[in-house]
């Protein structure tokens, strides 16, 4: 099959997820690029451009700053805000650089070091601000009550979610939670935005990503088994009356250009990361992508589909429930995921003969979808 521009990662890496309050941003940064560099088997030299991936406030010239940690080589450094999908949206323009022919080796770093409670925009006088609907936890109850209205899912369903995502995490050195939960804690935890409980949203976190892209040329010097991303899309919400869709951004329409992009269909897919910021958004997206019929989401999850072993293995770290959240570096995490699944490294975590993965990652609308292969 032919390699859309002939883009493979070739290294990734990862500091744990959680509450690092002795670390800087720089120190974190450095941490997982040096672990994404290892894995590749090159030296900061080899990069020739850098991206930068982070959203709240760390100062000036942070990207010049934490890939300043790894050296001094002269290289362009770009710093990328997203939100959520600051880290997925630097894989994307890396993966750009290197398909016009500018680079040959790139590497994305994202990091995050997040306060306690609800990230809220400061000053923000939007009319979304004044009307409620920056409050994310509010706007995926909203859809979840929908999807309930519209296809009869239940409460469980979507529980049944982080019931999931807490199992996976526990077999994830890097995830933020690592503890087991019942359908019972998730449902009689403290509710936030009915249906959506405590145990439905996922944490503020502390942590790092970085991914190393290269070539094909490159990348077949560096390993024979090179996983290639096929295809990418990014987009923003479009207003359509007729079509309201249910989730973040414009998924269905991104994942159709991927699929078409790549000569794949959901059905191809082996193995998915999808913005899971609260449980609704698992059931959401899995239909938003074709992966299962509109409206079935919710049985689909009940009844074990997008566990390790089911029929589509969604979230096989913890998803960012329960592996974290540290919003620049969560894409990059995804990806890293999907790279260590389809090379058969995921340990407990690993779904059988996977050669397909998906990732769909979103930031206060941007939706960004990737499909990687071997």
């Amino acid at each position: 099959m032919s390699k859309n521009g002939s883009v493979a990662i070739v290294g990734v890496g990862l500091h744990p997820f959680g509450r690092f309050p002795d670390k800087t941003v720089e120190e974190l940064g450095r941490e997982a690029a040096l672990e994404a560099l290892a894995d590749a088997g090159l030296s900061y030299r080899d990069v020739q451009a850098g991206f930068l991936a982070r959203v709240t406030p760390a100062g000036i010239g942070v990207g010049q700053r934490v890939f300043g940690e790894l050296g001094l080589t002269g290289i362009p450094v770009t710093n990328v805000e997203l939100a959520c999908a600051s880290a997925s949206r630097g894989v994307m323009l890396a993966a750009e650089l290197i398909r016009s022919g500018a680079a040959e080796v790139a590497m994305v770093i994202g990091v995050e070091k997040m306060g306690r409670g609800m990230l809220q925009p400061a000053g923000e006088k939007s009319y979304q601000a004044l009307l409620g609907l920056t409050v994310l936890p509010g706007i995926y109850a909203m859809m979840a009550r929908r999807h309930m209205h519209l296809y009869g899912t239940k409460a469980e369903h979507f529980a049944q979610v982080s019931v999931k995502s807490h199992q996976n995490a526990a077999h994830n050195p890097n995830a933020q939670y690592r503890v087991a939960v019942t359908l019972e804690d998730v449902l009689h935890s403290r509710m936030i935005a009915d249906p959506i409980t405590l145990y439905q949203c996922c944490p503020t976190s502390d942590g790092a990503s970085a991914v190393v892209l290269a070539s094909e040329r490159r990348a077949r010097q560096l390993t024979t088994t090179p996983v290639f991303l096929t295809a990418w899309a990014g987009g923003t919400p479009m207003f359509d009356p007729d079509e309201p869709g249910l989730s973040e951004g414009p998924t269905a329409m991104l994942a159709q250009k991927v699929y078409d992009a790549a000569g794949l269909g959901p059905s191809d897919v082996d193995v998915c990361q999808v913005h899971d910021a609260f449980s609704p958004g698992e059931i959401l997206t899995i239909e938003e992508l074709g992966l299962v019929p509109e409206g079935e989401g919710g049985p689909f999850v009940w009844e074990g589909g997008t566990e390790i072993t089911g029929r589509l293995p969604v979230n096989t770290d913890g998803g960012l429930l329960s592996r974290g959240h540290p919003m620049g570096a969560t894409g990059g995490a995804m990806v890293a995921e999907i790279v260590r699944q389809l090379r058969g490294q995921a340990g407990p975590r690993q779904v059988a003969n996977a050669n397909v993965g998906l990732v769909q990652n979103a930031g206060i609308g941007g939706v960004n979808v990737l499909a990687l292969q071997t």
